[in-house]
């Protein structure tokens, strides 16, 4: 028997409680894993909560990511005492997740766990932290130089920000890092190297088709006014990573940035990422982030906390990675 997180629906309502299961309730998959570790992230909570309908199939226990050791396999590309990291790939939303024991999953969802990390700094890294990098590479290879101008991170205290403007900074970009809750977290991301803060209020006024030219990219969690503001202020072939939708999905803009000024707008997606790119991201990110980043941009909570965090980083009240230790 196990600890895990587990997800009933009583009508209308997502119930979240810790209970035991069993190895042979877990669904099936060539590799069994015993997880040291997971993570909230702003999918869990939507998923714990009950908001958005991230779960259609119950029981469910959640949780996008996890890191652990192989303890049996099917496959040779694992063995047991394999350290290994998943991310994405419907976990924790279709296939039973990591906020438990013991996890069995298909092993073309792994990824071997780099010689330079373990489990904790992975799950500090987790989905955000992927998701950051994938959208700085996505930078550079629109040709988003630090000499370029300013880059701008919204939801930048949030998992995928803190990260975003860490790995920024550390590559020499000036960031500006924008945020709901200026005043509380404008030091912290100053210390993750935001070069400035500014409060998400500036950008969710409506814009004209196009503003005056500020950034040279953008790394973007948020969406709707808050992306369409800032694409009508992008410099003329600048590029935006866009990667969330914390404020909606919706995209009130025009054509006019795209045709006139050049912008691309680039979407990045951390879920079914192919494993090479998913490999040398994991390989990049570990190389870029300072051992600081690890004790300043999260917590750590138990798995009887994760209902109580979940309602918060839903709220956004949740600054940074929060880790779950199991």
């Amino acid at each position: 028997m196990f600890n895990a997180l587990i997800l009933t629906q009583e009508g209308k309502s997502t119930l979240a409680n810790v209970g035991q299961l069993q190895v042979s309730d877990l669904p099936e998959g060539e590799v069994l894993v015993d997880v040291s570790c997971s993570s909230l992230n702003y999918k869990d909570g939507l998923a714990v909560t009950g908001t958005g309908r991230i779960i259609r199939n119950f029981p469910m226990v959640p949780g996008i990511d996890f890191a652990g050791v192989v303890v049996e396999s099917s496959d040779k590309r694992y063995k047991v005492g394999d350290r290994v990291i998943l991310t994405g790939w419907g976990v924790g939303e279709n296939h039973w997740g990591g906020m438990a024991e013991k996890a069995r999953v298909n092993a073309d969802w792994l990824v071997p766990m780099p010689e330079a990390c373990d489990a904790e700094k992975a799950m500090m890294i987790g989905t955000a932290g992927l998701t950051a990098m994938l959208c700085v590479q996505a930078l550079q290879t629109a040709n988003i130089q630090p000499d370029s101008g300013e880059i701008l991170v919204t939801g930048a205290s949030g998992g995928v920000g803190s990260v975003a403007v860490t790995l920024l900074a550390r590559l020499g970009y000036k960031v500006v890092a924008s945020t709901g809750r200026a005043e509380e977290n404008s030091e912290l991301l100053k210390s993750l190297g935001a070069a400035e803060v500014m409060e998400r209020s500036e950008l969710e006024q409506d814009a004209r088709p196009l503003e005056k030219q500020r950034w040279a990219g953008v790394i973007d969690t948020v969406g709707n006014k808050v992306l369409a503001t800032a694409l009508a202020q992008m410099n003329y072939g600048g590029a935006a990573a866009i990667c969330g939708l914390a404020g909606g999905f919706a995209l009130p803009t025009t054509v006019m940035p795209f045709i006139l000024r050049g912008v691309s707008l680039l979407g990045v997606d951390s879920v079914s990422c192919p494993f090479e790119k998913r490999q040398k991201a994991w390989e990049q990110v570990l190389s870029l982030l300072p051992e600081s980043y690890y004790q300043q941009a999260g917590q750590t909570i138990t798995l009887d906390q994760v209902p109580e965090f979940a309602g918060k980083i839903v709220k956004g009240e949740v600054t940074g990675r929060v880790l779950v230790k199991l």
